[in-house]
């Protein structure tokens, strides 16, 4: 976190060594091999996000396991953006087959598609996780930096038009959620911890990691997953900490959309749908 942070700081930020290039994704690779599932920080993460006990892997932990590659490729300076101006915007995941906690997983990372955006620039980070020669979960994220000199996304956002269902679910959030999250996923990004810290970043208070959010959305309708689907996430509106927040779902043929907004104002926070996999 502290390499993430260095870019930001006047001065050091165009230091060589520090200032990130600009225009181009970094062609590379990261992998993590072998990696087995440790059931104390499953359990952890089960208890923070809010899922059942199970002998298959909630649907957003594998992004657990590949976010020291996500950090590792951000930080480096062939990535064309300073992490700490990212904003996570959208995410897509793809669960091809339940992923049993004992099985060992090949992870892989790579930038791409850096594209416009009307208000700066989007790049995805494509993360692979495989058993064997078996894909069995795979995951865009897409990022958006804020700079001058944008255009018009050339196609349109997946989730353009969707709105947050309804709903009768309260979530109380407490002040400390990003702390504790944090302790689990190792995203110590200082906009999520103390009030204080956030508001150095143009924050009013801390907010909640959009991970969280996405997984605990998840975990509200797992029961309703099938075992092969795609996840199609947008983050709209940070969720300041301490709050209320309403969850709402509802169902369409085979597509299940969710979403979170404020109980107190209806501000749209997260909004997602679910498919079966084909």
């Amino acid at each position: 976190m502290l390499k993430a942070a260095l870019p930001a700081i006047p001065v050091v930020g165009g230091l060589p060594g520090v200032k990130h290039a600009k225009g181009s994704v970094p062609d590379v690779v990261l992998e993590r091999r072998g990696v087995v599932t440790d059931p104390r920080h499953l359990d952890a993460y089960n208890e923070v996000c809010g899922f059942p006990r199970s002998d298959t892997l909630p649907a957003t932990y594998p992004h657990m396991a590949a976010f020291g590659l996500h950090m590792t490729l951000m930080t480096d300076t062939s990535f064309p953006f300073a992490p700490m101006g990212l904003v996570h915007l959208r995410n897509s995941i793809r669960q091809h087959r339940p992923i049993g906690v004992t099985e060992v997983l090949d992870v892989s990372v790579r930038a791409a598609d850096l594209r416009p955006h009307p208000k700066g620039s989007l790049i995805d980070i494509n993360t692979t996780v495989s058993v064997g020669d078996e894909i069995v979960w795979d995951e865009t994220m897409t990022l958006f930096s804020r700079h001058k000199g944008g255009s018009p996304e050339q196609t349109s956002a997946p989730l353009a038009g969707v709105e947050v269902p309804d709903g009768v679910v309260h979530w109380k959030l407490a002040g400390d959620l990003g702390r504790r999250y944090a302790a689990i996923s190792g995203d110590r990004n200082p906009i999520h911890l103390y009030p204080l810290t956030a508001k150095a970043f143009g924050f009013p208070s801390n907010i909640a990691h959009g991970m969280w959010t996405l997984a605990r959305g998840l975990a509200a309708v797992d029961n309703r997953l099938p075992d092969a689907f795609t996840n199609v996430a947008e983050f709209r509106k940070p969720i300041l900490l301490p709050t209320t927040v309403v969850l709402g779902s509802s169902v369409d043929g085979d597509v299940l959309t969710f979403g979170v907004k404020g109980a107190r104002k209806p501000v749209p926070h997260l909004v997602g749908q679910v498919a079966p996999l084909t």
